[in-house]
């Protein structure tokens, strides 16, 4: 599949000015400038309302194995291209919000392409070995060449895993074991403990807890659940651990024109933690970790400043908590710094830092002190894919030859200043806008005017996401330029103005 993505990309190329030159059959942005990436297309092309019919029917005959009710249509993959997705029914749209944030430079790079088409690679993609007993030769090379070239301050252990919310589900699995030891202040369980896990009773199981904060996404395993607090229909019926949840910062914009409000209201949610630790610690349930996500990103794009992650860190140090930092959407470069958690300016950000999407595998990195002591406490079957670090490995080549990062700013610049005028323009609409490199977001007057913007935007070309109560948040691929911002900012003014 690899080679004849490859040959059909030339043969693309070849036929490029035949294809851009067609009429009457794509939304041209009155701003669109030439396209400067060789393997991308010029601009959305629509042909149907998007479900289109081909759609319909896959929606239906999937309908018929599994719930498709969060399917919101069915993709070429093999046409999309750089920054836009196509679908089955022959739709072009410029894709905003890339697979929930998880693709970094772009559909079909001719770098990844080539990975594939690698004969040296063959067996990496044709066996999926068990990492965690039966590891290849190279295993220890690539994720030296990837995961650990750009591990975060401090750190230089990782454990790699296959998503997100096992990640972080095992991420915490090691926080409670490092605190169970350090409590003990050894490593040797007793009888009592051996016998009473074995039937899920204290103190084998001890009663420890996590302390999370409200508006927060940390994923669907049950541990991650008790975590979890953005959506209702996240939790609805499931089971959950007694943990503490604290007050995130509801911060006011713009930011200047409201320091004096902003400082106190992280002041309040600092007060909150401590008390939550002490309260918890009084219940007989003490706080072994406190896990956040440097931006809140399903729960609203909610951020806070560097002074609060910096207090909390300090908070963490205090009570003995480990501070485990979630950059399972933030990790990867979208905020114009690989890790989110850069731009607080910190030597010592975090005992433990999950990551995914972006990155392509899952896992986390962590202090020396919290690496698992015994085998098979932190294990599975497949403890990641090997073949998801060549693909990274290739990922980071590109990041750093073209310089995305700061691609990534300046894109983001003109992102936030768009929409900074576009709610300017709609005051009684839009509000709120914020971000930190593309990783923007902004408020929409009321759920149902921002789920209509994003269907009318869709059916012009353009993919967005919907996180929180009301806001739009933009999701692009590191790849995503100027160029691309203005397309967007001119066929979303067009869905706008049709409802003022």
């Amino acid at each position: 599949m690899a080679s004849s993505l490859i040959s059909r990309q030339v043969a693309l190329c070849l036929q490029k000015n035949l294809w851009l030159s067609s009429a009457g059959c794509r939304y041209v942005s009155k701003a669109a400038a030439k396209t400067q990436v060789d393997y991308d297309y010029d601009g959305p092309l629509m042909k149907t309302t998007v479900p289109g019919p081909r759609s319909q029917e896959l929606t239906k005959q999937l309908g018929d194995i599994q719930n498709v009710g969060a399917v919101n249509f069915f993709c070429n993959y093999e046409d999309s291209r750089g920054n836009y997705l196509v679908d089955v029914d022959g739709n072009r749209m410029l894709d905003i919000y890339t697979q929930i944030s998880s693709i970094p430079i772009g559909y079909n790079h001719p770098a990844l392409l080539k990975v594939m088409t690698n004969p040296n690679n063959l067996s990496t993609f044709v066996n999926r070995p068990a990492l965690g007993i039966l590891p290849p030769e190279n295993f220890p090379d690539k994720i030296t060449e990837s995961l650990l070239s750009i591990a975060p301050s401090g750190m230089t252990r990782v454990q790699t895993m296959a998503c997100g919310s096992c990640s972080n589900e095992n991420a915490f699995k090691s926080i409670f074991i490092w605190y169970k030891n350090k409590e003990r202040g050894h490593n040797v369980p007793s009888e009592e403990d051996m016998s009473s896990c074995m039937i899920n009773q204290a103190p084998g199981c001890p009663d420890l807890s996590i302390l999370s904060f409200m508006g927060g996404f940390h994923g669907r395993t049950l541990g991650c659940l008790a975590t979890t607090h953005s959506k209702v229909i996240h939790k609805l019926d499931v089971p959950s651990f007694d943990w503490p949840v604290a007050p995130f910062p509801r911060l006011k914009y713009p930011l200047e024109e409201f320091a004096r409000e902003n400082a106190q209201e992280e002041a309040r949610c600092l007060e909150e933690v401590e008390d939550l630790i002490v309260k918890w610690r009084q219940k007989g349930k003490p706080v072994a970790g406190i896990v956040i996500e440097p931006i809140q990103a399903e729960g609203g794009d909610n951020h806070a400043t560097p002074d609060f992650f910096r207090n909390l860190r300090n908070i963490t140090r205090k009570h003995g908590c480990a501070f485990h930092v979630d950059e399972v959407q933030t990790g990867g470069g979208c905020t114009g710094k690989f890790w989110a958690h850069e731009h607080w300016g910190m030597d010592d950000p975090a005992d433990v830092v999950s990551f995914s999407k972006k990155l392509l595998t899952g896992g986390y990195y962590q202090k020396d002190a919290l690496q698992a002591d015994k085998p098979y406490r932190i294990f599975n079957t497949w403890m990641g894919d090997p073949s998801k670090n060549l693909f990274l490995v290739e990922v980071l080549n590109v990041i750093r030859r073209e310089n995305l990062l700061e691609e990534v700013t300046r894109s983001g610049k003109a992102l936030l200043n768009g929409l900074y005028e576009l709610q300017a323009q709609y005051p009684g609409l839009l509000s709120r806008a914020r971000g930190q490199g593309t990783f923007c977001a902004i408020d929409v007057r009321d759920a149902a005017t921002r789920d209509r913007l994003l269907l009318q935007a869709r059916d012009k070309g353009v993919l967005l996401g919907g996180c929180g109560d009301l806001s739009i948040r933009f999701r692009p691929a590191l790849i995503f330029k100027e160029y691309h911002v203005h397309i967007f900012l001119n066929i979303f003014n067009d869905v706008l103005a049709q409802n003022k």
